[in-house]
C-alpha cells in the first residue's frame, strides 16, 4: 500500500506573489470556509503498529525511537526553505513600510489641543492613517507567514515516522478516521486500516489499557492500540460525543447503531458541540503541560507517541487575542477540575486509611489479652459519645478571674498554664518511656489560642475549659500487653494526678474515632493544669504515623464516615465533569502507565484506584476491570499484603462489580465465592485465637475447671462465655506480665505515696 498523504491546504505559492491586498483576501475566505464547514475537531495521535512491540523493550532502541521522533518533528516545524516562507514583493514591502514623520510632529502633538493650522492637521491625520495601514499590513503578513509554516509542517510532519508508530487523524465533523503516516517494512498491509467512517467506539480489553475497538459503516471492527493511555481516553470521549449527535441518527435506523453513553444526557447537538470543544481543549492543554514538563514530570518522559499528539478545532480562529483569551479560560477550567481531582483523591486516601485502621484493630482484637482490656472500665470515661462531647467530665479548673475575661483572654491564660506544666509532662513521659521502651515519644507543641477557640466551638459548645490538650504528649507502645503495663505503671507512679483514663475507643462495642482511629487518652493534672497523654498502639500508629491527626481532622471536616463506598463521593457529578476528572487522573499517572506499575508504587496505585472509580461511574467498566486486575496482581505480589489481605479483598469486590456490569456473571460469581471464603477464614481466625487462650492455661486444671463450669448460669451462655474469655485473658496477661514486665513488682517510677497506690481503673 502506498503511503497516505494528507490533503494539502489551499495553495499559497500564487498568493505569496500578490500584493498585500491579495494576502488579506486569501486569508479571509479560509476563515469563512471554516465557519461554513461543519463544526468538529481534528485529532491526531500515534498508535501502535500491530507488527511491532510498543513501547520497545529496554535496550532495544527505545531511546533511539524517541530521539528520532523528536528530531523529525523538529525538522518539520523548523524548516525555513523557500516553500515555507512568503515571498515579499516590492509592493508589499512598500505597504509595510512606516511613513516618515511630518515636519513639526512633536510640536503638533504637544499643541494639537489648542493650536496648529488646518494644513498641519490634515498632514498629521494622513500620517497616522498611513502608519496604521502599514502596521495592519505587517500583522496580516505575520499571520499569513504563520499559516504557511503551519501548512508546511502539516505536509512534512509524518513523512518519516519511527518504526512501530502509525499516526491517525480523526475528524469529528464527519466521523472519518484516516492514516497519515506511511506503513513500515513489517506492517501487515492486509489488515492495515487506512480510512474508516466510525459508527461505534468502545474501550478494548487489551491489557495495556490503551485499546479502542472501532466499528465502521460496513460493520467490520478493528482494535487500535494507542501509544499513550490519555490518547485512548480522549479519543474515546470524543467519539462518544460525536456519536451522540442527532444528525447521525440515520445510521441507527439503518442498523449501524452508534451507541453512546452521552445519549442519556439528552443534549442538543449545539450543547454536545460546546462540550466537545471544551473537553478536547482541556485534553490538549493537559497534554502540552505533560509534554513540556510543566507538571513536574520529566520533560518528554511520555515517549515518542506524545510527539504526534494534537487536537485542533475546525472553526478555530487565528486571532492572537482570541487565542490568549481561550487559553486563559482553559487554564482556569483546568485549575477547577484539578482541585476537584485532588479532593476526590484525598477522599480515596482517607477511606483507604480508614480501612487500614479497621483491619489493624481487627488484628489487635486477636491478641490474647484483648478480652481483659475490653472488660476494663476507664476513669471518667464517658464512653461512645461521638466527635461532639459537650458533657465531657474532665475539665480545666474554673478560676474566678475567668469571669471577667473574654474567651480569647481565657484561652491565652490556659496556654500560659500549659507552658508552665510542659516540663513536668516531659519528665513523666521520659520516665514511662525509660521503663517500657516506647516505640516513639513525642511532646507538644502547645495548642495555640485560636486553635483552642475553634475546637471549643466545634466540640464543646464554646466551653474552653473542656479543652484538655493545650499541653500534650504522645507515647507509642508496641502492643496491648505494653499498654496494660503502662496503665499499671502510671497508676502506681502518679495515680493521684490522673483525672481521666479513656479506653472507650479501644472497646469492641464502641465506635472508633472519625476515620477509624483508636487510642487511649490519659489526662493528668500538673501545676493546676489538665494535660493530655495520647497512648497509641504500634499496629495502628504505623498506618499514618504522625499524620494520623491530620487524617482524623480531615475525616471530621469532610464527614468521610458517612461514605460506605469511597466512590459514592462521585455521586451527583455531571458527565462532562466526570470526563474532565478522568483527564486529571491521566495527568497524575502520565509517568507510569498501568503496564509499568510496580507493587511499591503506592502513590500511583492510589491514583489508579481513584481513576478506576471514575471509569465505573462513567460507564467504562472494561477499563475499570483492567485496572482492578492489575492492582490485585500488585497487592498479591507485595511482601506485606498478599491475596487474603483486606485491601486485596476490597479490590476483588470492585472487580466483581465491574464484571457484573459487563454481564460476566460466572466470573463475578467465582470472585464473590473467593471473597466469602476469605471472610469466613478471618472469622475462624478469631475463634482460633480465643481457643488458644484456653489452651495456654489448661496446665492449671483447677482454674480451668472454675472458668468452664458454672452450672448456675447455663441459661445465659453469652454472658458465661464473656466471663470465661475475660478470666482466661486476665490469666494470660499475668503470664506475660511475669515474663516481660517483672519490674512492675519491683517498684514504680519515682517516689510513691499511699494515695498514689490507688487504681485508675
Amino acid at each position: 500500500m502506498s503511503a497516505f498523504s494528507p490533503a494539502a491546504a489551499a495553495s499559497s505559492t500564487a498568493v505569496a506573489a500578490n500584493e498585500t491586498a491579495d494576502v488579506t483576501s486569501s486569508i479571509a475566505p479560509s476563515r469563512t470556509a471554516a465557519k461554513a464547514a461543519a463544526n468538529g475537531t481534528l485529532l491526531e495521535a500515534a498508535f501502535v503498529d500491530p507488527a511491532y512491540t510498543w513501547p520497545p523493550p529496554e535496550g532495544q532502541g527505545k531511546n533511539v525511537v524517541e530521539l528520532r521522533a523528536s528530531l523529525v518533528a523538529a525538522l518539520a516545524a523548523g524548516d525555513n526553505d523557500d516553500d515555507v516562507s512568503v515571498l515579499t514583493t516590492d509592493s508589499l514591502k512598500e505597504r509595510m513600510k512606516l511613513p516618515p514623520k511630518p515636519h513639526d510632529y512633536f510640536k503638533y502633538t504637544w499643541w494639537k489641543c489648542c493650536g496648529g493650522s488646518g494644513v498641519d492637521t490634515i498632514a498629521f491625520r494622513s500620517y497616522e492613517q498611513r502608519k496604521a495601514d502599514a502596521l495592519l499590513a505587517r500583522k496580516e503578513y505575520a499571520t499569513f507567514s504563520k499559516l504557511r509554516a503551519k501548512q508546511h509542517t502539516g505536509r512534512n510532519k509524518y513523512t518519516s515516522v519511527p518504526e512501530g508508530i502509525l499516526v491517525y487523524r480523526l475528524d469529528t465533523s464527519n466521523r472519518l478516521l484516516q492514516l497519515l503516516s506511511s506503513p513500515h517494512p513489517k506492517t501487515d498491509l492486509a489488515t492495515l486500516v487506512t480510512t474508516m467512517t466510525i459508527v461505534r467506539a468502545a474501550p478494548s480489553n487489551d491489557s495495556s489499557r490503551r485499546g479502542l475497538t472501532l466499528t465502521g459503516q460496513d460493520g467490520k471492527s478493528v482494535t487500535l492500540i494507542a501509544c499513550e493511555q490519555r490518547t485512548a481516553t480522549a479519543w474515546l470521549e470524543a467519539m462518544s460525543l460525536m456519536a451522540a449527535k442527532t444528525k447521525w441518527s440515520v445510521l441507527r435506523n439503518k442498523g449501524g447503531a452508534i451507541k453512546s453513553l452521552w445519549h442519556k444526557e439528552k443534549l442538543s447537538d449545539d450543547d454536545l458541540e460546546e462540550i466537545e470543544g471544551s473537553y478536547l481543549n482541556l485534553a490538549n492543554y493537559s497534554n502540552k503541560l505533560i509534554r513540556t514538563g510543566a507538571l513536574g514530570h520529566k520533560k518528554g518522559s511520555s515517549g515518542a507517541g506524545n510527539i504526534y499528539y494534537s487536537m485542533e478545532r475546525v472553526e478555530h480562529a487565528n486571532d492572537d487575542e482570541q487565542e490568549a483569551e481561550a487559553l486563559e479560560a482553559i487554564a482556569k477550567r483546568r485549575a477547577v477540575i484539578k482541585d476537584s481531582w485532588d479532593f476526590y483523591r484525598m477522599i480515596c486516601s482517607l477511606l483507604r486509611d480508614r480501612n487500614k485502621y479497621n483491619e489493624a484493630f481487627r488484628r489487635v482484637q486477636l491478641d490474647p489479652v484483648y478480652p481483659y482490656l475490653n472488660s476494663m472500665t476507664g476513669l471518667n470515661d464517658p464512653g461512645d459519645v461521638g466527635y461532639e462531647n459537650p458533657d465531657k467530665a474532665v475539665m480545666q479548673n474554673d478560676l474566678a478571674i475567668y469571669a471577667k475575661m473574654s474567651k480569647t483572654q481565657v484561652a491565652k491564660h490556659l496556654v500560659a498554664q500549659a507552658e508552665g506544666a510542659m516540663a513536668s509532662l516531659v519528665d513523666i513521659c521520659k520516665a514511662l518511656a525509660g521503663s517500657l521502651g516506647m516505640e516513639e515519644v513525642g511532646i507538644g507543641p502547645i495548642k495555640e489560642p485560636e486553635a483552642a477557640l475553634r475546637k471549643a466551638e466545634k466540640k464543646y459548645d464554646g466551653d474552653l475549659l473542656k479543652v484538655t490538650d493545650y499541653c500534650r504528649a504522645l507515647l507509642v507502645v508496641k502492643d496491648l500487653p505494653s499498654l496494660l503495663a503502662l496503665l499499671e505503671l502510671a497508676r502506681d507512679s502518679f495515680g493521684p494526678l490522673i483525672r481521666r483514663v479513656k479506653l472507650s475507643s479501644l472497646k469492641e462495642a464502641h465506635k472508633a474515632k472519625p476515620g477509624g482511629y483508636r487510642d487511649c487518652i490519659i489526662n493528668v493534672e500538673l501545676k493546676g493544669h489538665i494535660c493530655e497523654i495520647q497512648v497509641h498502639l504500634w499496629p495502628m500508629w504505623i498506618v499514618c504515623g504522625v499524620d494520623g491527626f491530620r487524617h482524623y481532622r480531615h475525616c471530621v471536616e469532610y464527614k468521610t464516615d458517612t461514605f460506605d463506598d469511597v466512590y459514592d463521593a462521585l455521586d451527583g457529578l455531571d458527565r462532562k465533569t466526570m470526563a474532565e476528572l478522568i483527564l486529571m487522573a491521566e495527568e497524575a499517572v502520565a509517568e507510569t502507565p498501568l503496564s509499568n506499575l510496580e507493587w511499591y508504587h503506592e502513590k500511583y496505585i492510589l491514583d489508579y484506584f481513584a481513576e478506576a472509580g471514575l471509569f465505573m461511574k462513567h460507564g467504562l467498566d472494561v477499563w475499570a476491570e483492567l485496572i482492578f486486575r492489575q492492582l490485585i496482581k500488585l497487592r498479591i505480589e507485595a511482601p506485606d499484603i498478599g491475596p487474603d489481605h483486606h485491601e486485596t479483598i476490597v479490590l476483588y469486590k470492585y472487580l466483581a462489580t465491574t464484571l457484573r456490569a459487563q454481564n460476566k456473571y460466572e466470573e463475578a460469581k467465582e470472585i464473590q465465592a473467593r471473597v466469602k471464603a476469605s471472610e469466613t477464614a478471618k472469622s475462624k481466625e478469631k475463634k482460633q485465637a480465643e481457643q488458644s487462650i484456653f489452651e495456654s492455661i489448661l496446665n492449671a486444671p483447677a482454674e480451668a475447671f472454675d472458668m468452664i463450669l458454672d452450672p448456675n448460669r447455663k441459661d445465659r451462655e453469652d454472658e458465661q462465655k464473656l466471663r470465661k474469655d475475660v478470666k482466661a485473658s486476665k490469666k494470660r496477661w499475668r503470664m506475660i506480665r511475669a515474663e516481660r514486665f517483672a519490674f512492675l513488682d519491683a517498684g514504680a517510677v519515682g517516689s510513691k505515696t499511699s494515695e498514689e497506690k490507688k487504681t485508675s481503673r
